[in-house]
């Protein structure tokens, strides 16, 4: 079994076609799916979604995109919305300096709102970091400092010193299929030398399709792709890569009760 760390199943882009989107997803083998909340605006969406299937799942967060839309959640909400049993994660959350679609310091003060939501709450914290690794590591250490969280970063496309700041705080890293392109040399680099059991795979559907589908809407049934290339890259076996992966996924989820086979 693989499971989908990280998906947005909410998305327009899935309304024509989300149930079959899903059934496809379990008939390749995917055992759990977690669609991400990016704005609490949407939350109730979301949640719909997640009450449609025992191996779905939801987080409540706001992306740093729209941080500025919605600038006024609180720790203390957000840890009241996550107390619904189908809620399993607080995010995504962070920072983008690439699209900057956010004010920097708008960005930080959510960031650390999530934080403290994940501290209260048990659960971990879903983080989403674009070109902004110096101030993202920054927060982490001192937020950890202030009181321990869990935490994964989602997507990773960052760099070595990141990553391994990472695992240093017990964090764990997602890989997408920007690890199957062409130009990723440096990321599947990364990807060798983590902790094994730090590793998580995800699609971030509708975005990023892995090779041979990159270019095409991304769903949750490509991520066999990209846990692929990781056991590639990890020099070990498909049915290893994945029962990693998804221990490693329960263990950092768990609130999740864990399905098994029939």
């Amino acid at each position: 079994m693989l499971v989908d760390s990280h998906c947005h199943l909410d998305f327009e882009v899935f309304d024509d076609d989300r149930d079959v989107v899903i059934d496809r997803a379990r008939q390749a083998g995917v055992g759990a799916l977690l669609t991400i909340c990016t704005r609490v605006s949407q939350f109730d969406g979301i949640l719909a979604i997640a009450a449609g299937g025992e191996d779905i799942w939801c987080s409540v967060g706001i992306h740093p995109h729209h941080t500025e839309e919605e600038p006024d959640i609180t720790a203390n909400e957000l840890v009241s919305l996550s107390r619904h049993p189908k809620i399993v994660g607080i995010g995504e959350t962070g920072l983008d300096y690439h699209y900057d679609n956010s004010p920097r310091d708008v960005q930080k003060r959510s960031f650390r709102a999530h934080i403290a939501a994940a501290r209260e709450s048990g659960l971990p914290l879903i983080v989403h970091n674009r070109e902004s690794d110096e101030d993202m590591a920054q927060i982490l250490e001192e937020e950890m400092a202030a009181g321990q969280f869990s935490a994964v970063l989602h997507c990773f496309s960052s760099g070595r010193k990141l990553a391994e700041a990472a695992a240093d705080l017990g964090f764990y890293v997602s890989f997408s299929g920007i690890l199957t392109f062409k130009n990723a040399e440096e990321l599947r680099d990364i990807a060798a030398d983590l902790p094994l059991d730090r590793l998580l795979v995800e699609t971030d559907s509708p975005f990023l399709a892995p090779v041979p589908n990159r270019g095409r809407r991304n769903e949750p049934s490509f991520v066999v792709h990209t846990a692929a290339e990781l056991a590639r890259v990890r020099d070990m076996k498909m049915d290893e890569i994945s029962r990693l992966t998804t221990d490693n996924f329960y263990r950092l989820f768990d609130k999740i009760p864990r399905l098994t086979a029939a």
